[in-house]
């Protein structure tokens, strides 16, 4: 029987990654996508080559915490079980701090960090039942040394780890692990778009004068994910080619 993953910000470079690996893993995918975005999905799953036995679209809005109960109640009644969560949802809304709108905090805020909460409490206690899971939350090395024009993204992504490590303990006794993937700079068909002199400053800022692909990224969660990650709660794995090191 198939395990199966729940991943949000399944789309992106990151998340279809995530998803491609997971399923050539053998998993089956269930991939979150905004309310009213269904043929945007549809579009992707299409170009990534997925089957319906291979990828379930399914409509969430995880900013919503009432919404995400009561779907995800659902979803865990139809699929019998969620084996692995991936929390991979995030927009940035820079500027400075002085000039930071509210919207702007929350809007990075709900999507980076509430989400997080939102679509693993209603997961969490099922698996902790059945005596294993794992849960997979995506920040950045933002998160871990902070970034200029990004109170709001270092914040929330900073969040993260610290409710990561709370939830390990939580979960160790029930076989369930808590565990965080924070990338650097990532080649990304978005940061890829990027102009050549931006993208050139970029790396020389990071040791090994490179971004990090997707699949680099991609191959932290499967390893956390596998049996190989059994014994692994609470930390942070650091995918950042040197950029900070701690």
């Amino acid at each position: 029987m198939k395990k199966i993953a729940l991943i949000t910000g399944s789309k992106g470079g990151i998340g279809s990654a995530i998803s491609a690996k997971l399923v050539a893993e053998g998993y089956r995918i269930i991939a979150t996508y905004f309310t009213g975005n269904y043929e945007c999905a549809l579009e992707w799953f299409e170009e990534q080559g997925f089957t319906e036995e291979q990828v379930r679209l399914f409509e969430l809005d995880v900013t919503n915490t009432g919404e995400c109960a009561e779907r995800l109640a659902l979803l865990l009644e139809e699929e019998g079980t969620i084996d692995v969560v991936v929390n991979n949802a995030g927009i940035t809304r820079d500027g400075v701090f002085k000039k930071m709108s509210a919207d702007a905090w929350f809007d990075v805020i709900n999507t980076n960090l509430n989400s997080v909460f939102n679509v693993t409490q209603p997961l969490f206690a099922a698996m902790c039942e059945k005596g294993g899971g794992r849960v997979i939350n995506i920040s950045s090395v933002n998160g871990i040394k902070g970034q200029f024009g990004q109170t709001n993204y270092s914040a929330a992504k900073a969040g993260m780890i610290g409710f990561t490590k709370a939830l390990a303990y939580e979960g160790a006794r029930a076989g369930v692990t808590a565990n965080v993937v924070a990338p650097g700079y990532t080649g990304t068909p978005m940061v890829e778009q990027m102009k050549t002199e931006v993208l050139d400053s970029i790396r020389s800022t990071i040791p090994m004068q490179r971004l990090a692909t997707p699949e680099e990224i991609a191959e932290s969660v499967w390893f956390l994910a596998s049996d190989a990650g059994a014994y692994i709660t609470g930390e942070t794995l650091s995918v950042n080619g040197g950029l900070y090191m701690n």
